[in-house]
């Protein structure tokens, strides 16, 4: 616990330098190979949701403000995913071939019975079929490795980041006859994933935002959570999740229609993404049947204090049904 708190004050030297010179930077897991990339998503105003969609859950369109914040660059890969997965796996991955004890003290996945990759392949591919408890855990074993503050976008923060600017459907314009060059969906996908940063990125230097996989988001999914902001401004909103089902995801995936790609397009995770779980309870870790969900990294540019972090992480998975 001591180290852990000395990383945590390590990041928080960083960020006071971070916080002045707000821009991208690279992460280096500690006592590994790896690293992954973080853009410089900077604090803004936008509207969200939209008034040209027939679906009632984009509406109202309403006000949102937020504090700046960094993205991944890309979703969330299988190299970065599968050390926290396999413990041997991580040993392979460190420097020293050993893995530190706070880092092993993290609780991992149990070992899925079922090919999690569905033959899309690891190395470059999106990490994928993730409950929204198992991608929280990621981000803690990230923060244990690295001292640093990982999570999962906020909804707004997913939308904010997506639209990079822009009002109008899809990040590029309204003519979804674009779409290809920025994304991997049903019409050009084969039916499985693609590496990465495959496709253009937005205009703030996220690739994958659309299309590829669905990513998860923090909050509870609630057709009606629009409605609260009617008319004002909503300052950082989050709707904060106190149930298993549904949970927001965005960006659609390799299987999605264009219509569902667009910047405001709202998702929600469903109990028949377990329904070939033979476990009792259901694993709190795994979606046999979702392998269009995955995640993408946020991190908040003023770091919460430890305590806070370990109450974001350590809440207790709710049981499946």
């Amino acid at each position: 616990m001591k180290k852990l708190i000395f990383f945590a004050l390590l990041a928080s030297s960083f960020h006071s330098s971070a916080q002045q010179n707000h821009e991208r930077y690279i992460q280096k897991i500690n006592g590994t190979s790896l690293e992954f990339s973080m853009e410089a998503i900077p604090a803004g105003e936008f509207s969200m949701g939209s008034a040209k969609s027939g679906n009632e859950d984009e509406k109202p369109v309403h006000q949102v403000k937020l504090d700046a914040f960094w993205m991944g660059t890309y979703e969330v890969t299988w190299n970065l995913f599968e050390p926290f997965l396999y413990k041997d796996y991580e040993v392979t991955k460190s420097t020293d071939g050993k893995v530190p004890t706070e880092v092993d003290a993290v609780t991992r996945p149990t070992k899925p019975y079922l090919d999690m990759t569905f033959g899309y392949g690891k190395d470059g591919q999106p990490a994928l079929a993730m409950t929204h408890y198992n991608a929280i855990q990621f981000c803690k074993w990230l923060y244990v490795r690295t001292g640093v503050f990982y999570r999962l976008p906020t909804e707004a923060e997913w939308e904010y980041a997506c639209r990079a600017g822009s009002s109008s459907e899809y990040f590029f314009g309204d003519d979804a006859t674009k779409l290809a060059e920025y994304a991997s969906f049903k019409d050009n996908s084969g039916g499985q994933t693609v590496k990465v940063g495959t496709k253009k990125a937005n205009p703030w230097g996220l690739f994958d935002m659309l299309g590829n996989v669905a990513e998860w988001t923090y909050d509870q999914y609630d057709a009606n959570f629009y409605a609260t902001f009617k008319g004002k401004v909503a300052e950082n909103p989050e709707n904060v999740p106190t149930t298993l089902y549904p949970h927001v995801v965005r960006g659609g995936s390799f299987e999605s229609e264009a219509i569902d790609l667009r910047s405001a397009a709202r998702g929600a995770s469903d109990a028949i993404w377990k329904q070939l779980d033979p476990q009792i309870p259901k694993s709190n870790w795994w979606f046999p049947e979702a392998p269009f969900v995955g995640m993408r990294l946020v991190r908040p540019v003023k770091q919460p204090s430890h305590a806070e972090i370990m109450d974001y992480y350590d809440k207790a998975p709710i049981k499946d049904f």
